[in-house]
């Protein structure tokens, strides 16, 4: 069964686009799988004579006819207009019609003046129109050259541009109706992140490990090739993408280690990873007290949880798993899996901050590195505090030293406050096994620590 949860705003935004008395255009994209035509069928469940063509990669005259055809059954005048894109398309706009064009990136590969179609009718004839056009995409790039970028044709012509990404934490765990522990959730999460067609294919009723052999590992998984699919339809010369996203997965997140890791040279890395960070697979990360734009520490990060074990932990190793069959999950998995998703429950309990400290004003979180230090969790606030954070998910208790280095690192930490006061430290430890007695007992002892678990996290994030 088909969950359709979250995304208010955008179904709000759209809303008020086809409740308006002008024109519109809006400009639906985002990668594959992440749930844009349930986006656009939700919105329009009060809009029986909406216009809505999933376009395949057709000619341009079967494209056509098709349309035409799904057109004339809200619009029976449409089969009398030649057939010719900006003749049906100006009736349809004289029509007032919603008309959702869904994939057009598969339009513009067969005819290439259909963005510039609709630039001039925005441009000349839809003065008096009420219509509305949703162009909705999955090929990010193309969605670009027709729609987004300064030099295409419909640049400036959209009044809503929905860049359509994955579901934060709480919504993507509605998929479960409350049938994992916490602990299940961050795992679950750190799998298969939020990206609606993946939940859609665990069960609840079955284990973690199950539904990753089954849907993952297995050869005839119905995720087993998913990333593959997906990044080809964007990436012509796919290795050396890869190979990068290989090298990032299996740790190296700087550019000087993923130019080693993959021999890829240090000054072709940056084309490379720029397309990737705008097909949204990759995020260029700093450390909280610096800018993107100077910082000389980035560290690159796979956006996508379920991208990212599966080139850690599926890439290139069919053989493995077809000799281990069934227990290819507790062989090569489990023993790995809490360290792989430790870094997922890291940018959890960040996400967290706010609401576990309510009485600051959380100006920015994120994470600090410099040298040999390392901070998890870091939060800068309006009241001259720095809240620095130590997150564990391992399975045995976070010890007293934890706290220790957590101290250490937090005296290299440069930050002042805004107003040049003096700072004020707190400090938080997470754990996914509880805390040694020595920590409890520090906690209890001290107003500047507290100590929070999996579930404190996760309840957090539900709020």
């Amino acid at each position: 069964m088909t969950v359709f949860v979250n995304r208010t705003e955008e179904l709000s935004r759209l809303h008020a686009l086809y409740e308006s008395d002008e024109a519109e255009l809006a400009v639906v994209y985002g990668r594959r799988r992440l749930g844009k035509t349930a986006l656009i069928k939700q919105s329009l469940t009060e809009y029986d004579d909406a216009v809505v063509y999933q376009a395949k990669q057709k000619t341009s005259a079967l494209q056509l006819a098709q349309f035409i055809d799904v057109a004339s059954e809200s619009y029976p005048g449409v089969t009398r207009i030649r057939e010719d894109w900006e003749e049906v398309l100006g009736y349809l706009a004289e029509q007032d019609a919603l008309v959702v064009l869904d994939e057009f990136p598969y339009l513009v590969e067969q005819d290439e003046s259909l963005p510039s179609v609709l630039q001039a009718m925005f441009d000349y004839e839809l003065d008096e129109s009420a219509a509305t056009f949703v162009l909705v995409g999955s090929s990010i790039s193309m969605m670009e050259e027709a729609a987004l970028l300064g030099n295409s044709p419909l640049y400036g012509r959209s009044s809503l541009k929905l860049d359509i990404r994955q579901l934060p934490f709480d919504a993507a765990m509605a998929f479960f109706d409350d049938a994992y522990t916490a602990d299940e959730q961050v795992l679950t999460w750190g799998v298969f992140g939020g990206v609606p067609y993946y939940l859609e294919e665990v069960s609840p009723e079955a284990t973690l490990g199950e539904n990753i052999q089954r849907t993952i590992l297995s050869r005839h998984g119905t995720l087993h090739n998913e990333p593959d699919y997906v990044l080809r339809m964007e990436l012509t010369t796919p290795t050396r993408y890869f190979s990068i996203l290989e090298a990032i997965a299996g740790g190296s997140t700087s550019r000087n280690e993923i130019a080693g890791t993959t021999g890829i040279e240090y000054n072709q890395l940056s084309k490379y990873l720029d397309r990737l960070s705008r097909l949204r697979l990759v995020d260029q990360h700093v450390p909280i007290t610096e800018q993107k734009e100077r910082s000389k520490r980035s560290r690159y990060r796979i956006r996508d949880s379920f991208v990212r074990f599966w080139f850690r932990f599926v890439y290139g190793t069919d053989e493995r798993y077809d000799e281990l069959g069934a227990e290819a999950y507790e062989t090569l998995i489990e023993p790995e899996l809490p360290d792989f998703v430790s870094r997922s429950f890291e940018a959890l309990c960040c996400s967290a901050l706010r609401t576990l400290y309510p009485e600051y004003t959380i100006t920015q979180t994120g994470q600090w590195w410099y040298g040999e230090h390392e901070i998890d969790v870091v939060g800068f606030t309006h009241e001259r505090t720095l809240i620095a954070g130590e997150c564990k998910f391992q399975q045995s208790p976070l010890g007293y030293d934890a706290l220790s280095k957590l101290e250490d690192h937090v005296e290299e930490l440069r930050w002042t406050p805004s107003d040049g006061g003096d700072r004020t430290e707190r400090y938080a430890l997470f754990s996914r096994s509880g805390f040694n007695p020595s920590v409890e007992e520090a906690a209890t002892d001290r107003d500047d620590l507290r100590l929070f678990s999996v579930g404190d996290v996760v309840t957090a994030l539900s709020e």
